[in-house]
């Protein structure tokens, strides 16, 4: 199952350097997921060659405007493109306010359903599920209230040993089967256990998104042992007392996180418009946890 993040936008509250506010797309088994919308999201969805009209979610941290600022151009572009399918969006209950506002003073009657579903930035829930995955958000620490996301895989069944479909002659329609546990009876009568038949599945793999935040701790035990670690790295830690003033963190704090919560790689990215290089930040992060990759826009990480 193909499961990767795209890098749309890395840089913190405006664009600078040829960086763009926060955007990711997340592809989970060829469904496109939208994580962020600041401005020029729909801009680089089109450079990089991403076609909008595949997203049919999109999860909405918080309401500081380089975060959510491009959403209502996406949505108008899609209405425009023809969309018909529903979209789904997910964030703070002010949003859809903001969007209704607008749509409204534009005279703007959209072609296709908007589901909102309303995110609470105090506790903990299992947001969304489909087929292939389950999304759950949890508080983060910022000046306004802000939530993180945790996609994660659905485990999947057993896999199927090749060589003994050929072995045993298995059809085609037993196979689903055999990988839910059935065992199977061959031509001979003999009875074969699935455990026999199947090996492990691969263990879900999870991406977590930690988006504005003071380096606080509390979120710590939402975020364990994940696959990639996404967390804002706004300042390099000589501003530690500049991150602590506006509740981001630095690139060794992000780095400290990955470590006390098991991830197995850390991307890190919200980029301060002081920083023109970026190297510095990756050093630093690197220090305390050497699986660290800058969040560069167009770059696609495998989870």
């Amino acid at each position: 199952m193909k499961f990767e993040v795209t890098i749309l936008g890395s840089s913190s509250s405006t664009p600078i350097f040829n960086r763009n506010p926060t955007a990711q797309l997340l592809n989970v088994n060829e469904k496109f997921i939208l994580i962020d919308c600041g401005e020029a999201t729909q801009n680089q969805l089109l450079h990089f060659g991403l076609k909008a009209n595949r997203i049919d979610q999109i999860f909405i941290s918080h309401l500081h405007g380089d975060h959510y600022l491009g959403l209502v151009g996406l949505l108008s572009s899609l209405h425009l493109n023809g969309r018909t399918k529903p979209m789904d969006i997910f964030g703070p209950p002010e949003l859809k306010e903001i969007i209704d506002l607008q749509f409204r003073h534009s005279q703007t009657f959209l072609r296709y359903p908007l589901n909102f579903n309303v995110t609470n930035p105090s506790k903990s829930s299992k947001i969304f599920e489909n087929y292939d995955i389950v999304v759950e958000s949890f508080p983060l620490d910022h000046r306004i209230p802000c939530t993180g996301f945790r996609f994660t895989e659905k485990q999947r069944l057993r896999k199927m040993i090749k060589e003994k479909i050929e072995e045993l002659n298995i059809p085609t329609e037993q196979v689903q089967l055999i990988k839910k546990g059935a065992s199977f009876t061959d031509k001979k009568g003999k009875v074969h256990l699935a455990k026999d038949l199947t090996t492990d599945a691969d263990r879900p793999k999870a991406y977590v998104y930690c988006s504005d935040t003071i380096c606080s701790w509390k979120y710590l035990d939402f975020i364990k042992d994940s696959d990639t670690l996404y967390h804002e790295a706004t300042f390099l830690h000589d501003m530690l007392a500049r991150a602590e003033e506006t509740f981001h963190t630095t690139a060794l704090q992000a780095a400290e996180v990955a470590l006390k919560s098991n991830t197995r790689k850390l991307l890190i990215g919200h980029f301060s418009a002081r920083y023109r290089e970026l190297d510095p930040l990756l050093t630093e992060a690197k220090t305390l946890f050497p699986n660290t990759f800058l969040a560069i826009e167009g770059m696609t990480f495998e989870i």
